[in-house]
This record gives C-alpha cells, structure tokens and sequence, in this order.
C-alpha cells in the first residue's frame, strides 16, 4: 500500500477545513442545536404572546369545526381553562377534544363536561363513510392490483412450466429424487419472485422484506420442530446417490434381515425372510452398518463339532475337510478348512469352513447338508462325538453304596479307517438349489406396487 507523502496529506486538511468554513459561512444556523417535537404532543398555534381567552376559545371552535364529530361541542376558556360543553357521539370523540384543546397555546387545563350522545347515526356514519373511502380507493387500484396479480401468475406459470419440464431435469441429473428436489426449489423460486416483484409493483417493497424476514424466522422455527424429518430427507439423499444396495439384495440393517424392495424419499422397504413387510426410516439406514450378502456371490459357511479328546484331532480335520470337498455345492477354491476351537474335559470342538456359490446354493440348505456329511464320516472313521461329560466332585462319600465295577480301560481301541464321505452319501431327493419363492413375491411387490423407487440399476453400487 503506499502511503501519502507529507504535501498531499496538508492539502487534504486544508481542504476539509475550508469546506466546513464556507459550510459555516453559508449557513451559521444549520448547526445550531435542533429539538425534534412529536407531532401528536405538540402545541397549535402561531403565537405564544398575548394569547387571550377569546382568541383560545375561537381557535379551538374553528378547529371542532373542521372535525364532523365535533362540530356540536361549545368551548369557553377562562384564565387558561378551557372548558368543553355540548355532544359528542362517543366516548373516543370526547377524548379527543380533549386532546386536541390541551394543545393549543395559553392553555393551561381542559375540563370535559361534553355529553356523549351514543346515536346510531352519528356513529355508524363514519364507518360507512370509512367503509365507502375504501372502496371507493380500492375500485381506483383495480387496474394496479390485476396487473400485479398478471405478473404474479405469469412468473409463477413460467417457473410451474419449469419445474414440470422432465426431459431437462433427467438431463442435469440422472437421480429422479435429486431431479425432484431440484424442480420443487424451481418453482418455489418462482413463486417467491413473483410475490417480490408483485408486492413491488404495488409499491409495497418494505412488506416484501417484512414478509421474507417472517418467513425464514418461521422456516427457523419449523426447522428445529421437525429436525428428524429433516435429517431423514437429507439421509433419503444421500442413500439415492450412494445407491449401497440393489433391489432384491438380501442384506442386514440394524437388527432386520431380509430383501430389498425400494427406497423410497422416507424409508427402505425389506421383505423379511418370513415374507413380512418393514419400513426402516432413511436416517437409521443412512447411520447403521449393512450388511449386503448378495453382493459377492461366494459365501463361507462354518459349523462346529466336538470330536472325543481320545482320538487325533488332525485326523478329524482331515476326514471332515476331505468330505466337506467332495460335496458338489462345495467350491474347491478357496479349499474346505478345519481347526481346532477349543479344548475342552470331554470334547474337542473343531471348526469346519467351506465356501459355496449363493447363485447356484442355498445357503441354510447347503450349512445342513454339510453337517450331516461330515457328522457321518467322522463316525463311520470311528470318531466319537461326545455328549457334554460333567464331574462332580462330593466332599464326603455317599453311605450304602455298592462296590462300583471295575472301569474299562480308557484308552480307546485303534480305529479302523474307513473311506471318507462324498457327496452320494447325501440322499438325492435333498437338493441345495436356491429358494426362489420369497424373490418372486420382491419381484411381484416390486411390478404391483407404483410407489417411487430410488435404486437405480443403470447407476454404480458404492
């Protein structure tokens, strides 16, 4: 920034100084110290010397003179006293004269000794004659007002025509909710311009700012009474946009499970697996963990055993693994699994893993039939599955007892391999082929029901 060099800086002052002394010269009372008067308090007249009684009095007589409703009032003014004589049709005329007679110069107290009349002509004459003005001034403005109520129809229309305009909306933005969002802040865009420009036509600006303070103190009010619709239609948009799921996925939001059928602007419609219907509010989806089980067709299943801790575990995970393998529903990569969980007094639990093809699979068929598989090859191998084996421990011995036989040798005898299990060990009539009934009711929901849908196949899944 540069700074002024001394010489312009002089000048300057110079200058101010002599624009405020010829401002002083021309004109030396226009500074002088000025008093603002109310005009409903302050006194009539012209003259504040040698008021005199009479000239009060005629002073506020030619005054009533003026005033229909105060035509039939007498005034008499004594020392400064004016008193008020005569009719008045009402309680606010009296008062008035009051008022307008306490302002007049040299007046020092007005005493009101008026009768109110009350008549119906006298008061309802000038409501009629207000009512009359009115209309007549409103008659005036007709051509006005129709032309403001034009221009506010014509910009409505325009922006109505607007918002309506599909082709141009489903080209700006392929998401039909956003595409709604955006034609609804159109047209009440337009009505807002509209009013302004109408309110402004009638030279009624300051209501327009009036009207729009009002109107985002409302919106500010209304906004914290309905703060979860509000969080709920913004979820609704970004749950369009992110699309984290197709229609007919089977996924798991919150604690329910079942199959997509829509999103719509409020909530996320599931088909439970028990053919149940649930709306899940956006906001809960938009905030709560999904889990998708369509989205990568391959799936793992495991279930656990107990093999009898007197047999080898590897070769339990062995026998398990290779049945687990020889199963046609079962993939062969990535490879059947087995390890050992736990180790327990009386058993040994082994976990089996195996993955399957959700498209070709049923996943709750298929987890059965490969725990029935592998349960009878390890029993046909000779492994025991144990039942859960309890001791109890006495602290004194029971009485009357008999002797208890000798106990078997605990060491289990060598058990004989056999082969291990295929997949014709299962009985053919149980099949693992994919439930299609509860689809086909997603499918027919789906073609029935003409509500709005937000999942959009031709658009990415996040």
């Amino acid at each position: 920034m540069s700074r002024l060099t001394p010489k312009p800086v002089l000048r300057l002052y110079l200058l101010v100084v002599l624009l405020l002394a010829s401002a002083l010269a021309s004109d030396p009372l226009a500074y002088a110290e000025v008093t603002l008067v109310d005009p409903a308090t302050a006194d009539i007249g012209t003259d504040t010397t040698g008021a005199t009684d009479a000239a009060v009095a005629t002073q506020i007589r030619n005054v009533f003179s003026r005033i229909e409703s105060l035509q039939q009032v007498d005034v008499e003014s004594v020392h400064g006293v004016v008193v008020l004589s005569g009719f008045v049709p009402n309680e606010a005329s009296a008062v008035r004269a009051v008022e307008i007679a306490s302002r007049m110069r040299g007046v020092v107290a007005v005493e009101d000794t008026t009768d109110r009349t009350f008549t119906l002509r006298e008061n309802a004459a000038p409501l009629l004659t207000s009512f009359a003005q009115r209309v007549e001034s409103w008659m005036k403005a007709t051509p006005l007002l129709l032309a403001a109520i034009a221009l506010f129809a014509s910009v409505s229309f325009v922006a109505h025509r607007i918002a309506v305009w599909d082709d141009l909306w489903s080209r700006l933005t392929p998401n039909p909710f956003l595409a709604q969002l955006a034609s609804q802040a159109v047209r009440l865009a337009g009505v807002v311009l509209a009013l302004v420009l109408a309110l402004n036509l009638l030279g009624a600006s300051a209501l327009t700012g009036t009207i729009l303070g009002s109107a985002g103190v409302v919106g500010l009010a209304i906004s914290f009474g309905v703060k979860d619709s509000i969080e709920n239609y913004i979820s609704s948009i970004m749950l369009s946009i992110r699309q984290p799921f197709r229609a007919q996925d089977h996924v798991v939001i919150n604690e329910f499970e079942g199959l997509v059928i829509r999103l719509t602007s409020r909530s996320t419609v599931l088909m439970t697996l028990d053919g149940n219907h649930v709306r899940i509010p956006n906001a809960i989806v938009y905030k709560s963990p999904i889990l998708n089980y369509t989205r990568n067709p391959q799936r793992r299943l495991e279930f656990v055993l107990g093999v009898d801790p007197a047999y080898d575990p590897a070769e339990a995970m062995r026998v398990g693994a290779e049945t687990l393998l020889g199963l046609d529903w079962v993939l062969a990569e990535p490879d059947p699994l087995a390890v050992i969980e736990s180790v327990g007094d009386s058993t040994i639990l082994i976990k089996f893993m195996a993955w399957i093809d959700q498209r070709e699979t049923d996943f709750g068929k298929a987890r059965s039939l490969c725990i029935r598989a592998t349960k009878n090859a390890l029993e046909e191998q000779g492994f025991g599955l144990p039942e859960p084996t309890y001791r109890l421990k006495l602290s004194q011995p029971l009485p009357h007892l008999p002797d208890a036989p000798q106990a078997p040798s605990s060491e289990p005898e060598p058990a004989a391999m056999k082969p291990a299990a295929t997949a014709s060990d299962v009985p053919g009539e149980m099949d693992v082929a994919p439930e299609t009934h509860l689809n086909e009711k997603v499918r027919e929901e789906i073609a029935l029901t003409a509500e709005e849908d937000l999942l959009d196949s031709s658009r990415p899944v996040e």
